[in-house]
């Protein structure tokens, strides 16, 4: 019984679509400075290690990690606008079937 007052409760609207899209989009560009200050600070700081292996997994974890900080920002990034779409799809079929319905 839980279940159908929840889908009566989230309904998708415009409105709704773009307040996700503003906090999906705020966080992608956290992100996003984030991961242009982790770049900034690993490109000042050379590796001093000495040892070929040592280098080898030191450059391996620096790439991973501004990897997976770039795939955060894209991933919200993507979110943001697809919610922003959905938003205008949903304004669009709405102005859509109100002129029809006046015919």
């Amino acid at each position: 019984m839980t279940d159908s007052n929840n889908m009566v409760n989230n309904k998708v609207t415009p409105w709704r679509c773009l307040v996700g899209a503003t906090v999906s989009g705020s966080v992608a560009i956290a992100i996003y400075f984030l991961t242009a200050s982790i770049a900034h600070v690993y490109a000042n700081k050379p590796i001093t290690f000495t040892n070929p292996f040592a280098i080898k997994i030191a450059v391996v974890v620096r790439t991973v990690v501004v990897g997976l900080a770039a795939l955060g920002t894209g991933v919200f990034g993507i979110v943001s606008l697809g919610l922003i779409l959905l938003a205008m799809q949903l304004i669009w079929q709405k102005i859509t079937n109100q002129n029809i319905s006046d015919n």
